[in-house]
């Protein structure tokens, strides 16, 4: 299967699978209050299942890949779509909060399976410019999970509870199993079989080390840094930090996540007449000029809503720009491998971003300073490996 035109139903639906983790997150937090009210716990104690829920992500990561590589992407991903639907529905039941973290651990282990395998996906049917030009396409729909999601997820726990996220969450599983044996067929090379673990982590171990995954690699990771710091740390500096209301803050997280999505559509819309190249230099040089504006803002005292909205917009339009490209050039390497680079690159970017979510809730000083240098750090390191990975020399 390597059609030259990708249909629309299976943009939307790679996009619905590659939106899963977010998905978790963003339906689930607006439920948060009412989970720790009705079991009677901390907010620390409900704030916990987050955690659980961060940590089976990043531990799926390093599972689905290299099972797609054996099994096939299709049997792997109705298998992460059916262990979703256990777990949450394991949550929607649970009696304890500590039944709740399992399930959310549960979750994490699971809905990790739709980035990973949806990737490979991509890199089976297209490579370079085409599968950017899919990643793009598929981000596109992705994006919009950010939006809506934390929306739904307040309208959903206001009137059914923070259970009816959970059941929310099966109906989805379940959609998307019925769609993924319709709609999807198996894009895996044909050869394959059973591989010692061993040789997994040797595999493993192979593509980390390799300079043509690296690069781009780090690309992604800059990225992901910049926008982890938004999505981690803009409602403590907005609200708490600002002043911005609740409703304030929703309209303005929404402005800057439509950056993303107008950002993918340009990607997908130019890659072809411009090529790889030119779009991660187009992209890494807006992250840096955002970033540089954002931070420049913070340090000198300009303490308004704009002076950091706008620029993150530009930020997260920047890197619509540079991921689904950097990740068509670091998957292309390995059509054999496909599923466990792609691990890597998932791994990589949840560890990053635990670890930036952890400083920045650290250094938040009531102001848009820590956060803005996160930004203006990671433009510079777009920028620094993408004129290596141009001249080669990563």
């Amino acid at each position: 299967m390597n059609p030259q035109q990708t249909p629309a139903r299976l943009i939307v639906l790679l996009g619905a699978l590659i939106a899963l983790p977010a998905l978790g997150t963003d339906l689930y937090n607006p439920a948060l209050p009412d989970l720790a009210s009705t079991l009677g716990v901390s907010v620390a104690a409900a704030q916990f299942t987050v955690t659980t829920y961060f940590v089976g992500l990043a531990g799926g990561q390093l599972l689905w890949g290299p099972l797609s590589d054996q099994v096939g992407r299709r049997p792997a991903l109705l298998a992460g779509l059916a262990l979703m639907l256990v777990s949450s529905l394991a949550a929607a039941l649970a009696g304890s909060i500590a039944e709740v973290a399992a399930a959310r651990l549960g979750q994490g282990l699971a809905m990790s399976s739709g980035a990973v395998v949806v990737r490979s996906i991509v890199r089976d049917l297209h490579t370079h410019e085409r599968a950017a030009k899919l990643l793009a396409s598929v981000t596109i729909v992705f994006s919009i999970v950010p939006i809506a999601a934390p929306l739904a997820g307040a309208a959903i726990a206001s009137s059914g509870g923070w259970r009816a996220i959970f059941w929310f969450l099966c109906a989805a599983a379940a959609a998307l199993i019925a769609a993924t044996i319709a709609g999807l067929h198996e894009t895996a090379p044909a050869e394959r079989g059973l591989v010692h673990p061993r040789v997994i982590l040797g595999r493993l171990g192979s593509i980390i080390t390799d300079r043509r995954f690296l690069a781009p690699l780090a690309l992604v990771l800059c990225s992901h840094i910049g926008i982890l710091a938004w999505v981690s740390n803009s409602a403590f500096t907005l609200m708490r930090g600002l002043g911005v209301s609740v409703a304030g803050f929703g309209l303005m997280f929404a402005g800057v996540m439509l950056g993303q999505i107008l950002g993918a559509w340009s990607s997908s819309r130019l890659v072809m007449r411009l090529g790889i190249a030119r779009l991660l230099r187009l992209g890494t040089r807006l992250m840096l000029l955002a970033g540089a504006s954002a931070a420049a803002f913070a340090w000198l005292g300009h303490d308004h809503w704009l002076a950091v909205v706008a620029p993150f917009a530009l930020f997260l339009f920047g890197t619509a720009l540079v991921v689904p490209n950097a990740t068509a050039v670091a998957l292309t390497p390995f059509p054999a491998a496909a599923g466990a680079a792609s691990s890597l690159i998932g791994v990589v970017g949840f560890t990053a971003g635990a670890v930036v979510s952890a400083l920045l809730g650290a250094a938040f000083d009531g102001t848009a300073r820590p956060m803005t240098t996160a930004v203006v750090v990671a433009g510079v390191g777009a920028t620094v490996f993408e004129i290596l990975l141009r001249r080669g020399k990563a």
